[in-house]
């Protein structure tokens, strides 16, 4: 699971990080509107009329028109109109066809010039109507010569009927020719005319074929004029006209697509770092990491003009925490070793004001076994007034004076913790120590290195200094379950060890004091020695378990019987 918490703090204090992105996008999106300016532009519109225009229609006409426009053979035809050698499929990427109502066509066309580009826009809107009027003319063209084909195959049915009817005609001479010769008469006197009803479906037949042979005709002559009124009505009512744009609109949207993706893409870089990199930040994840706790805090060094109206704050707070250390050098019974993760210069800087403020007794700066002097990470800071004064002077030695420390000298140790440290050179600078951490420096498995290492090397961590904490961490760095790596619950090296005999029991033991070393002044108050300290022993192991309400023996009593219980009754009665 991801602690948003953790999360929010990472991705803020990374602000320098996703805020310095968030300016370069802007830079680069307006250098690109700068260098890279887009392409004129320039607009017409085009009425465009269809036969099946209707009040209905939701507008599928004239996207499909718009479609056609992004064709290649409208493209083509506009190139051949230019006189240009482009490739049609190029030219369809520089310009867009949008339909504004049922009817109107709105061409947008780019070029290198506003000229250029106005003079593409009219090309291709004379390239659509032609296409447009064309494609009307060729199904007018395609309707006639369908009617005509009709009309044709109904013209040689009329010929065939017409043949028929020449043939039954003929027969009907010849047969009357012979009854004249046979002098065959009717009673009446008339002559006989064979196949007559035969001829009156011939003749019929031949009338309907000539009247669809005449409908054809005329529908394919209208067939063929096509759509006039279509033809003349789609035309250009708005000619090419160049776009003006101002340049520091463009450069303005520009740069705030760049501030905008810049702004993006840094929190989500911060997010994912504070993640993966799993760096605590919050006084509860360091003091629980490192098993000690927050004793005070600092902010962190100011860079820039910004130190120069923050200098005496900083100097104020640096005080007080000076003040603390001062108490915690004070109270200790051996030598005290400051050791940073992260905060060289801090941590150099606590140790000289805590040299400042212990003027009563001499002392000792112990340098940095890494080999980096402490006056080396005190740039601008003059330790002549420190080494210089004749009460108590304070001498920096290295980390190779193994010698005694001098009678009621106090030795202050300055080291770090980072990664490559020598662990067994740090018992040399003291027998406790107090961190200065950076907040975010070290990762957590780093954090928990130092705490092992330390133990490993019996170096209490009397207390921790954060550095540049979160602002608005409101978590708490006290370890309840660790009272002695407190300060409030920090336990003083006892002047006395007691040892314990043989044979005791529950604090019957006997004590033997052993006198230990102080850091520079008498473990006791002003009135004499402080009592030794009496150690007890555990709880004996050797007690007899108490007996536990689960192994008392159950009695069992025996069952009740009927008659008993009669029995019982009858003397409730009786009494």
């Amino acid at each position: 699971m991801i602690d948003l918490t953790r999360l929010w703090v990472g991705v803020r204090r990374r602000r320098r990080m996703w805020v310095a992105l968030a300016l370069l996008g802007m830079i680069a999106g307006g250098l690109f509107s700068t260098l890279l300016p887009s392409p004129a532009e320039a607009v017409t519109r085009i009425l465009v009329l269809h036969e099946e225009d209707q009040p209905s229609d939701g507008g599928s006409l004239i996207r499909t028109d718009a479609t056609l426009v992004m064709t290649t053979r409208v493209a083509a035809a506009a190139l051949d109109a230019l006189g240009s050698d482009q490739r049609p499929e190029q030219f369809i990427t520089q310009y867009t066809a949008v339909g504004l109502t049922n009817n109107v066509l709105e061409l947008t066309v780019k070029g290198p010039t506003p000229a250029e580009a106005v003079r593409r826009a009219d090309a291709l809107a004379q390239a659509f109507i032609a296409d447009h009027v064309g494609r009307i003319q060729t199904s007018a063209d395609a309707q006639a010569k369908a009617l005509l084909a009709q009309r044709d195959k109904i013209n040689t049915e009329l010929k065939d009927v017409n043949g028929q009817i020449a043939r039954a005609e003929g027969e009907a001479r010849a047969a009357q020719e012979q009854a004249e010769l046979n002098g065959e008469t009717t009673d009446s006197g008339q002559q006989v005319q064979p196949n007559a009803a035969n001829l009156d479906s011939l003749y019929a037949r031949r009338a309907e074929l000539t009247s669809r042979i005449s409908d054809l005709s005329q529908q394919a002559q209208e067939a063929g004029i096509g759509a006039p009124r279509v033809a003349a009505g789609t035309q250009v009512v708005d000619k090419g006209r160049a776009i003006r744009r101002s340049v520091l609109a463009s450069t303005g949207a520009a740069a705030g697509i760049g501030l905008v993706l810049g702004l993006v893409s840094g929190v989500t870089l911060a997010a994912v770092m504070g993640v993966v990199r799993d760096r605590p930040v919050l006084r509860r994840d360091i003091a629980a990491h490192l098993a000690a706790s927050v004793v005070a805090q600092l902010p962190a060094p100011r860079r820039g003009p910004a130190r120069l109206w923050r200098r005496s704050r900083a100097a104020q707070e640096r005080d007080r925490v000076a003040a603390t250390l001062v108490r915690l050098v004070r109270d200790g019974s051996g030598p005290v070793s400051v050791l940073e993760l992260g905060a060289p210069r801090v941590a150099a800087a606590l140790a000289l004001d805590v040299a400042t403020r212990l003027d009563d007794r001499p002392v000792a700066l112990v340098e940095d076994p890494a080999g980096r002097l402490t006056r080396d990470d005190l740039s601008g800071r003059d330790l002549a007034e420190l080494t210089g004064r004749e009460k108590h002077p304070v001498r920096v030695v290295g980390a190779e004076d193994t010698g005694p420390a001098r009678p009621g000298e106090v030795r202050i140790g300055v080291g770090s913790v980072t990664p490559g440290t020598a662990w067994t050179d740090l018992p040399h600078l003291g027998q406790e120590t107090l961190l200065v951490v950076r907040a975010g420096f070290a990762n957590a498995a780093w954090l928990h290195t130092v705490a092992r290492q330390l133990a490993d090397a019996s170096i209490p961590v009397v207390g921790v200094v954060l550095v540049d904490p979160d602002p608005k961490d409101s978590t708490d760095g006290t370890l309840w379950d660790g009272l002695h790596t407190a300060l409030r619950g920090r336990a003083a090296r006892a002047e006395t060890v007691p040892r314990l005999e043989p044979g005791t029991v529950n604090g019957s033991a006997r004590t033997t004091s052993v006198n230990g070393s102080t850091n520079g002044a008498t473990n006791g108050s002003a009135d004499g020695p402080e009592l030794p300290t009496h150690r007890f022993s555990p709880v004996g192991q050797d007690r007899a378990p108490e007996q536990s309400v689960h192994d008392v023996p159950t009695r069992r009593f025996p069952p009740v019987r009927a008659e008993d219980v009669e029995g019982l009754n009858q003397r409730r009665t009786k009494g």
